[in-house]
């Protein structure tokens, strides 16, 4: 049977990792998110970050949008945005991982998908994945060892610890080249995909009662 696979992106998170260990953040998330899920049947991707202030970071929101625009038209993936806040000159995140983790949760308990594929190395989502697997889910994290936590490592069932070189042939300018001033598209051939190996859960059977079980 094919697993379904919901992938859970905090953007931030990948964002910063990304600059760090591979010093850009062109991403192709299209092709991401097909090199994540490998063999198995994704149920949707979900990605998460927070709405630039127009106001005190324009340039910074106009480039956003650039962004947001690629991710709006591909298949398969929602965005949610948080808000920011100010203290003095410090801005801070409003909401993006209580959504995150919402979702990760509302989405395990309605049965939408068996394994859940977390794109962060975040250790405040440690309890979410907790709180998933007790309902019979699975739940990998894809991380780099740099901004890995080791609580988010050792609650989850699979890591997959991500290097500069798992993204080769995922970047957004490794398909353009320029001749003669005009940009020409290259057929970047696919690896060859692979399976993420889960065992399948166990289904939870909802009583008519107070409490439910599992069976």
């Amino acid at each position: 049977m094919t697993q379904r696979i919901a992938v859970f992106i905090d953007g931030s998170n990948l964002y910063h990792a990304l600059m760090e260990n591979c010093g850009r953040m062109d991403l192709d998330f299209s092709s991401f998110i097909a090199k994540l899920c490998g063999e198995s049947q994704l149920f949707r991707a979900y990605y998460y970050n927070i709405l630039q202030d127009s106001d005190r970071r324009g340039h910074a929101f106009q480039e956003q949008q650039k962004f947001l625009s690629t991710l709006y038209s591909t298949n398969q993936l929602e965005v949610r945005l948080g808000t920011s806040k100010y203290r003095g000159d410090v801005m801070v995140e409003k909401g993006v991982d209580i959504m995150m983790a919402t979702d990760i949760l509302q989405y395990a308990w309605k049965d939408l998908y068996d394994v859940a594929l977390l794109c962060t190395g975040d250790g405040d989502f440690a309890y979410a994945v907790q709180t998933v697997k007790d309902f019979g889910k699975h739940v990998a994290v894809a991380a780099f060892k740099s901004n890995l936590s080791m609580q988010l490592s050792q609650v989850a069932d699979v890591v997959e610890l991500l290097d500069k070189s798992y993204f080769e042939n995922l970047w957004v300018s490794n398909r353009e080249h320029t001749d003669n001033g005009t940009k020409k598209k290259i057929n970047v051939p696919p690896k060859r995909r692979r399976r993420l190996r889960l065992p399948l859960p166990r289904r939870r059977k909802v009583e008519n009662e107070a409490t439910d079980s599992v069976e």
